[in-house]
């Protein structure tokens, strides 16, 4: 089971976008979760925050529902991929042999917790869900530059502004490996999930 975190940044992407989840739904069947980052809905958040000041448990929720906008943009692009609300559905989901699709309305507080900030974003919400899952692997995908190695130094990419604040935290126990890779390699990531022993070695 791998986690697949499809950035905002990506989502922008008219072109790379629709070939990022036609490869995951051609090969991802029964072992990958799509998580979509907020992209262009996350930044209307942020700029609604700033001019009315609401708290930043109502900030997360919006931002909760901006990744929900995403999920439902990419399975308009690529009905294949199935959104799954919960850890139930997306078992059931990989069970069939599916994609599945993270919706993260589950994610939704009424009170503050240590996801209700700024320094969480969907990049450390991914690392979440994959350690709730126990999944296998972890690959978030940029559109800057990043670094080619596993576990890499996740402090020092916060600080570039390549993950968020939190992420270093999430990660910092995770049992499995956790890569970037930047959207134009596409072919990079079907190796990883055509032979994924021999091209981590790579």
């Amino acid at each position: 089971m791998w986690v697949v975190k499809i950035g905002g940044s990506v989502a922008r992407d008219p072109e790379l976008l629709p070939l990022w989840l036609e490869l995951l739904a051609e090969h991802g069947g029964g072992r990958v979760i799509v998580v979509p980052g907020g992209g262009a809905f996350a930044d209307e958040v942020r700029a609604a925050q700033r001019s009315w000041g609401f708290d930043d448990r109502v900030a997360h929720n919006m931002a909760v529902l901006a990744m929900a906008q995403t999920a439902m943009l990419m399975q308009g692009l690529n009905p294949a991929l199935q959104p799954a609300l919960n850890e139930h559905q997306i078992r059931q989901t990989l069970r069939r042999l599916r994609p599945a699709l993270w919706v993260p309305l589950e994610l939704l507080r009424q009170t503050p917790d240590e996801l209700t900030n700024w320094d969480v974003t969907s990049d450390s919400l991914a690392v979440w869900l994959a350690k709730r899952l126990n999944a296998e692997r972890l690959i978030v995908v940029k559109s800057c530059e990043v670094p080619d190695e596993w576990q890499p130094d996740w402090p020092a990419l916060a600080d570039a502004g390549v993950i968020d604040r939190g992420f270093a935290g999430f990660a910092c126990d995770a049992p499995f490996p956790i890569g970037l890779i930047n959207k134009a390699e596409l072919e990079r990531m079907r190796s990883l999930l055509i032979e994924p022993a021999q091209a981590m070695q790579q």
